[in-house]
């Protein structure tokens, strides 16, 4: 065995110089790999720019629905922009005129930018088929924040040009004329509507407390008008009595006002269970109102996730705003819009006659009054078919 003489032997400095060189060495590699860590985060979310042909896209859409021969007829467009072309274009024209954004402009690029007819499409298709906002990128050529821009600078502009002409509150002339069309129907004189489909709005837009019919009674402000005297002159008569208010359809749970007519849940004689059976007819032909809607404009079944409440708010008014302005294009309005047309007095009445229109609101007394006559009405004059309204509801989307 050799002695320990003849083992090689290593200097401190030797040692020094080799754990240096190791930790240098260590500091390097993980250098090295946080250069790797970060150019690989900057591959990722490097935003990749497309080329995207707008001024095809352009062209293919005029060629498919604007052109002087389009390649699908107006009945393909009105079922694929829920409107007919001439509305269209209408609506286009408007927005470009109110709203530089609908305007065709250069980018930071100095690219032409999205046409006008380009813009109003993806908002309307988002409306009307409720889809996601990159799905219209292979046929439009448009990125889904663009198109989800489109989309609500469109319901934000429509509700700014048209509230004051399809979202106005109903004159005399247009209470008398609701009235006519409410009677030709449904049989029912002095009909405003229904109280239940109020409550569909209300959860729709988010009333607060918005949790049953009741809260939403009392929460609303259809009645406020009526109170204050500034509302129109809604008087009507049914079986040789004048009563001074519209009503509108209610169910059982409702109170007993003179402004709300309820069914009867176990009518005894054939007068009653004929007035309950158009009354329960009539209350589901106005409740369906908002499937109609939910039929023509797709949005409004899906998830909501991306809007925020005002912009949910927007979206069901512009929904209405399209639906009304689709009636009177189609020739089916009801009410003509006069804009000399005053609804009635502006001017609140004082507190002590508010409190008199407070107390006949919700008169109890009127409203058993009020239930018989129609009761007598319906039986003598109203021949509508006995059934159960299934059959006898038209089932257009656009009705």
């Amino acid at each position: 065995m050799p002695s320990n003489s003849s083992w090689p032997s290593s200097s401190d400095d030797e040692e020094e110089m080799f754990f240096a060189n190791a930790v240098l060495r260590a500091g390097q590699i993980l250098i090295e790999e946080e250069e790797e860590d970060v150019s690989s985060e900057n591959v990722i979310t490097r935003r990749i720019r497309i080329n995207r042909d707008r001024q095809g896209a352009h062209e293919k859409l005029v060629n498919d629905y604007f052109s002087d021969e389009p390649l699908y007829n107006d009945e393909i467009f009105r079922r694929r922009f829920r409107m007919s072309c001439r509305l269209f274009t209408r609506i286009a024209n408007d927005l470009a005129g109110l709203d530089p954004f609908f305007m065709q402009r250069p980018d930071a690029r100095n690219y032409e930018g999205f046409t006008t007819l380009q813009k109003c499409t993806a908002a309307i298709r988002q409306l009307a088929y409720g889809t996601v906002a990159d799905a219209l990128d292979e046929y439009l050529q448009m990125s889904a924040r663009t198109t989800r821009e489109c989309l609500y600078r469109f319901f934000h502009n429509v509700v700014k040009l048209y509230s004051k002409k399809y979202l106005r509150k109903p004159n005399s002339y247009d209470v008398q004329q609701l009235y006519q069309a409410h009677e030709a129907r449904h049989g029912f004189p002095g009909m405003l509507g229904s109280i239940d489909y109020l409550w569909i709005c209300h959860s729709f837009f988010g009333l607060p407390g918005s949790l049953n019919d009741l809260n939403v009674l009392y929460q609303s402000a259809i009645f406020t008008d009526v109170v204050n005297g500034t509302g129109p002159d809604t008087r009507f008569t049914v079986s040789g009595v004048e009563y001074r208010r519209g009503y509108y359809l209610a169910d059982g749970i409702y109170p007993s006002w003179s402004t709300i007519v309820k069914t009867i849940p176990y009518p005894e004689d054939e007068k009653r269970k004929k007035f309950a059976k158009r009354q329960e007819v009539a209350r589901k032909d106005i409740e369906r109102a908002f499937g109609v809607l939910q039929k023509k404009w797709a949005v409004l079944q899906q998830p909501a996730r991306a809007f925020t409440p005002k912009r949910l708010r927007l979206c069901m008014y512009a929904c209405i705003l399209l639906h009304n302005m689709i009636i009177e294009d189609e020739g089916r309005a009801i009410c003509e819009y006069d804009e000399n047309t005053s609804i009635g007095n502006t001017v609140p009445v004082d507190p002590p006659q508010q409190d008199l229109n407070s107390f006949s609101l919700t008169n109890d007394f009127t409203h058993a009054n009020l239930q018989q006559d129609l009761v007598e009405h319906i039986w003598n004059n109203v021949n509508i078919g006995d059934g159960d309204g299934d059959g006898d509801e038209d089932e257009d989307e656009d009705e």
